[in-house]
């Protein structure tokens, strides 16, 4: 499993110890350290790239981010501290490390996973309004406004179908509580996951009989790059070829990071569960 799934954070719960609603021109940051992957993809895709000066070790896009071995998950005070940062974003504040940054006088944005695209775009906007871009935080909410729409536009009328999102190829799924199901379910799908998520953490372990007694009419695989799964090992698992999505083609592998995260590229996602159940219709 990936563990940066499973934190529990509710998305507007934000922590500042950063600047107002709006920044000041003096108080806006030039030296930004993000130790999360989706603030980085925030950060970038409205303008503030450029006043970023490192990310952590899972801050993988985009390419031109300035990767370094910083770790979210295990941070270093002294480390972090070294790249002389006057803002620091972080996804969770593991082991104290906001309270330890606030002793160096180093201004923080605590952004946990959103559950929702509320509170995605909030989060947006306000690293937007911390970092001296509220237009560019503006036009990304707005296109990402636009790009989920069209998506819901565009499945196919009249049609109930369910899904399967696999994130590990141990059977771990995501229900519609999860920010990435939730996204699905926008588009009305059922999420079979959701029956058996009796503990309520919203990644339940499933098991290959529920799966199959359940018929998923698509799959999404977002254990592709994790754990190599393909729609060819889908198919040859015992059993499944009585699955209609397996039957009817309906697999679809997407970025274990863009199922994940709740940043500009949801509408990816989206539209590439979409585009496959559009070819569902009339099957």
């Amino acid at each position: 499993m990936k563990t940066g799934r499973f934190a529990g954070a509710a998305a507007l719960a934000l922590l500042l110890l950063a600047a107002p609603a709006a920044a000041s021109r003096s108080a806006i940051p030039h030296r930004i350290i993000s130790l999360s992957p989706t603030a980085t993809e925030d950060l970038f895709a409205i303008g503030a790239g450029n006043q970023v000066v490192a990310v952590d070790d899972q801050s993988n896009y985009p390419a031109k981010a300035p990767r370094t071995k910083l770790s979210g998950y295990t941070p270093n005070v002294e480390a972090i501290a070294s790249y002389k940062p006057d803002l620091v974003v972080v996804a969770e504040d593991t082991n104290g490390l906001v309270s330890a940054l606030g002793k160096l006088s180093i201004r923080v944005i605590l952004v946990p996973p959103a559950t929702t695209l509320t509170g995605a775009y909030a989060q947006i906007r306000l690293l937007g309004n911390a970092t001296g871009h509220p237009a560019g935080s503006a036009a990304v909410v707005g296109r990402m406004q636009r790009g989920v729409a069209k998506a819901i536009a565009t499945m196919p009328k009249g049609e109930h179908l369910s899904f399967y999102e696999e994130i590990g190829p141990d059977y771990y799924s995501a229900t519609s509580k999860t920010f990435g199901g939730q996204a699905l379910k926008l588009l009305g799908l059922t999420d079979i996951a959701d029956a058996a998520d009796r503990s309520g953490s919203g990644y339940p372990k499933l098991s290959a009989e529920y799966i199959v007694a359940a018929n998923p009419d698509l799959i999404v695989l977002a254990d592709t790059t994790c754990c190599a799964q393909t729609a060819a090992k889908v198919k040859a698992r015992a059993g499944w070829d009585t699955i209609a999505a397996v039957h009817d083609g309906a697999i679809v592998p997407v970025s274990d990071d863009i199922a994940s995260r709740w940043g500009p590229r949801i509408v990816n996602f989206m539209n590439d569960v979409a585009a496959k159940a559009r070819s569902l219709a009339g099957k």
